[in-house]
């Protein structure tokens, strides 16, 4: 007795064979991929839709030894500066055609290495990276593509997406000058961190060149987080020369200053100028109206996406590439001129 035959399931060469386009076409065009027109890419969706085809993501892996999956790994989701770039990162990595996996640990060395070299994602992105991590070495040494955000080690063989950190350390150091202040603090980032090294680098050079000093008792050097400023600020209001102005190395901690300052009866601009860096939407609240240094939070992560992309398809330069997006002052409230 004949038995009946199940028809077999549409494959991406019949989707191929509607469009009028190669099998590889397809493949690439459902995920969006940009080397793609969209014009054709548009043409295999609906071929695709006509022929109620849908991808599988274990053929395609399969085929491509690839699995669209990029890993981000952040240490410090406490920190506001952080959901503002990764929902931008989340974003424009989909539209590439990637799912993005969040990895959280208290520190790049807490990164078991095998949650990043099991096969289980095309590359990272490392935004919470130290100088001294050890971790882009190993990704290196495995051939693992990652880029860093925001932060890189300072290598001019890094693949990264960063801010011109030292020219907005300039910006506001001009600004304070201009303002007639000469009793300046810095409250900066963490030794181990490009950014705060080249935001104190920065500031120090453009005051050194209108012959304003900044003392090591003055300086304060912290995690990038609001107990850094709240905790620091008193002992510079202490000194015998207490400063006049404060620059903080970003909002968060700028924030904490301005919450010390209130706390000890200091009026802000009156009797302290404060300015942070980032600009946060937070910055901009009325409860705020934080003076700061701009960048565009957005461009930065979007730029990480693009470039971890190219470097997975090894379409970048292997000696490096670095991605510097420009600031700007911000004046709202906090900054007043020296008394």
């Amino acid at each position: 007795m004949a038995t009946r035959r199940e028809p077999m399931g549409i494959t991406s060469h019949d989707v191929a064979r509607l469009a009028g386009v190669s099998q590889p076409t397809v493949s690439r065009a459902l995920r969006d991929d940009p080397r793609v027109s969209q014009a054709t890419r548009e043409k295999v969706r609906r071929a695709a839709q006509a022929l109620n085809y849908v991808p599988s993501e274990a053929g395609r892996t399969l085929s491509t030894s690839a699995t669209r999956r990029v890993g981000v790994i952040v240490t410090d989701l406490t920190n506001p500066f952080y959901p503002h770039v990764i929902a931008p990162l989340h974003d424009e990595l989909s539209s590439l055609g990637y799912r993005m996996m969040l990895i959280t640990e208290r520190s790049d060395e807490a990164v078991a290495e095998e949650k990043l070299l099991d096969q289980s994602m095309d590359g990272v992105v490392l935004a919470t990276a130290t100088t001294d991590s050890r971790l882009p070495a190993q990704l290196e040494r495995r051939g693992m593509p990652y880029v860093f955000l925001n932060r890189d080690t300072g290598r001019s063989d890094d693949f990264a997406s960063v801010v011109d950190n030292e020219g907005g350390g300039r910006l506001v150091a001009r600004e304070l000058v201009n303002l007639g202040h000469r009793r300046v603090a810095g409250i900066f980032g963490s030794a181990n961190t490009t950014t705060g090294r080249e935001r104190e680098l920065g500031f120090r050079l453009a005051l050194a060149e209108v012959g304003v000093g900044l003392p090591e008792s003055r300086v304060v050097r912290g995690a990038f987080e609001y107990d850094t400023g709240y905790r620091a600020l008193p002992a510079l209001l202490d000194a015998d020369e207490p400063p006049t102005a404060v620059f903080c190395g970003n909002d968060v901690v700028a924030i904490g200053v301005l919450n010390a300052a209130l706390a000890a009866g200091v009026r802000v601009p009156e009797d302290l100028t404060v300015i942070g860096f980032d600009d946060l939407p937070m910055a901009a609240w009325e409860v705020f109206r934080l003076t700061t240094v701009r960048h565009d939070l957005r461009e930065l992560s979007r730029q990480a996406a693009r470039l971890l992309v190219r470097r997975i398809a090894k379409e970048v330069d292997p000696a490096g590439e670095r991605l510097v997006l420009p600031t700007e002052f911000v004046p709202r409230a906090t900054h007043a001129r020296a008394h």
